[in-house]
């Protein structure tokens, strides 16, 4: 029976690249300008730092531009955290959404139910393994997630026969 997983995964090293590509824009531009503003990747999060409030979001637009420029869905940026101020200097984390939560997965899975098409679904883990009958009726179910908005990039792999 033909089957397929549906995962969210965020391509690392993507992410680093995205990150010194937003480290040297911020050296060359006019309004950084004597200004010690900084990206940093520290496993699943990246750290901004910088000397105001305001130049804290002006690096949050460019960090979302160089992310998707590196054909990284920007929705895997999780920007929830407040900015922090300690001293003179702003903080904010920003997470990298991935795998799929338990409650983001049963909605997929309530949302493939609730659609009727004649497949089975499976928590397996951060992933879902989605099996059925026929491929037509999986890539409905491909065009489906795709369609809906979960907040998360997801992609399909193993896709089998």
């Amino acid at each position: 029976m033909p089957s397929f997983d549906v995962v969210s995964e965020i391509a690392v090293n993507e992410v680093q690249n995205a990150v010194d590509n937003a480290n040297r824009e911020i050296k060359t531009r006019f309004d950084f300008r004597n200004v010690d503003a900084t990206f940093t990747l520290e496993k699943e999060q990246i750290k901004l730092a910088a000397d105001a409030d305001f130049q804290i979001n002006q690096m949050l637009d460019i960090l979302r531009d160089k992310v998707a420029k590196r054909s990284i869905d920007p929705t895997c940026l999780d920007m929830k955290q407040e900015v922090e101020q300690s001293g003179k200097r702003y903080f904010k984390n920003v997470s990298l959404k991935q795998g799929i939560e338990t409650d983001v997965a049963k909605k997929i899975v309530k949302m493939i139910k609730d659609s009727k098409i004649k497949v089975q679904t499976q928590i397996q883990g951060d992933s879902i393994r989605v099996t059925g009958k026929k491929r037509d009726d999986l890539q409905e179910v491909i065009a489906l997630i795709r369609k809906a908005e979960l907040g998360q990039p997801f992609q399909f792999n193993n896709f089998r026969d």
